[in-house]
């Protein structure tokens, strides 16, 4: 199993707590702070998706003029 803490940088959401199983499928996720609703949503949509599939999937996700988003910052954590 895979757990990833992942303090996030330039979104509203301040923390990534994401697990993965030994096959490298997302088990769970879970995003302190930023859009609550959005984020369930999209939590429910990755679990059980290859790690490699949903980094591509949210990678370079923007935010209004931002340059990240939550989406982004979650393809930055799996990237570790």
């Amino acid at each position: 199993m895979k757990q990833i803490d992942y303090p996030t940088q330039g979104t509203c959401s301040k923390m990534i707590h994401l697990e993965a199983d030994d096959d490298r499928r997302i088990t769970s996720l879970q995003v302190v702070g930023g859009c609550h609703g959005n984020l369930q949503g999209l939590s429910a949509l990755i679990k059980g998706m290859p790690l490699n599939e949903a980094r591509q999937r949210l990678q370079g996700i923007r935010c209004g003029v931002k340059s990240t988003s939550c989406p982004d910052q979650i393809s930055r954590a799996i990237a570790l």
